[in-house]
């Protein structure tokens, strides 16, 4: 193999063929937040009061709730994207294996939870 070269120094020491998809899907992720979150901001902003009746009749209507939803999926995959890479990063030993299942754990039953209020909200059973 060549040890005395530089690439044989490296040859198979790694695989660099995971962590571009990663760091791209987190960067996906972090514009779909930018926009999603421009977009409701500027939806809220439109709206003539901030009253709980007008903003449950605004996320009444498709597009607002599909929004939301699409926010609610990109902040948690993006939140659990992040979360990843620190504990992968940082956390070597037996634990690592836990941590990882209690982040998969919390960020898909956080994603579920928030999809389930907004379809909620969306189809009128609220309280």
């Amino acid at each position: 193999m060549g040890n005395g070269t530089s690439i044989g120094r490296v040859r198979g020491l790694g695989s660099a063929k995971g962590g571009v998809h990663h760091w791209l899907v987190h960067r996906f992720t972090a514009l779909s937040n930018l926009l999603t979150v421009l977009f409701l901001v500027v939806s809220i902003l439109l709206l003539p009061d901030m009253s709980y009746g007008t903003v449950v009749e605004w996320i009444s209507r498709p597009v607002p709730a599909v929004m939301i939803i699409l926010l609610v999926v990109s902040v948690f995959w993006h939140a659990r994207l992040g979360l990843q890479i620190l504990i992968e990063d940082y956390v070597h030993d037996a634990n690592k294996l836990f941590l990882l299942i209690a982040l998969n754990l919390a960020a898909i039953g956080g994603g579920a939870f928030g999809v389930f209020c907004v379809i909620r909200l969306a189809l009128g059973a609220h309280a």
